[in-house]
């Protein structure tokens, strides 16, 4: 049986597939992905280095130190006052205290010390809003403690 001439032409062309639409779609998915992707730093990231324990021949007079306590509920206290809800990240509250006691501390001619005691079953993440209050508020001199 032959096919008709209109028939045999379609038959013989051979289908090409187009490369170049397909190539613009996948950039276009790329600079999508790139542009809508947040970057976070994750915890491991961090490289904080504890400091070991060393024995002192003769007691030293600790400056004036202010202790930022992260209880069980993660809530954030300082000098026994309650600061920003539990679930803020930015603490306003606590930043503007922490600038004012950095402020205090350049006109007393002091060096400003913030320790940071954390319950043992917060999240991290709130250890590192506590850490980036203390940055915003241009506090160097911030360790870790722990509760007794």
């Amino acid at each position: 049986m032959k096919l008709p001439a209109i028939l045999q032409e379609a038959a013989d062309e051979v289908m090409e597939m187009q490369v170049a639409p397909l190539i613009d779609c996948v950039f276009l998915l790329l600079i999508y992905f790139m542009v809508s992707a947040s970057l976070k730093k994750t915890e491991a990231d961090l490289g904080i280095s504890l400091p070991g324990a060393a024995m002192q021949s003769q007691p030293a007079s600790m400056p004036d130190e202010q202790l930022i306590e992260i209880d069980d509920r993660a809530r954030i206290v300082l000098n026994g006052k309650i600061y920003d809800p539990a679930g803020a990240s930015d603490l306003p509250e606590l930043t503007a205290t922490l600038i004012r006691y950095r402020q205090a501390c350049v006109a007393a001619k002091t060096k400003s010390l913030i320790t940071i005691v954390c319950a043992d079953d917060i999240p991290h993440q709130r250890a590192i809003d506590v850490l980036n209050a203390c940055a915003a508020a241009q506090l160097k001199n911030v360790s870790f403690g722990m509760k007794q």
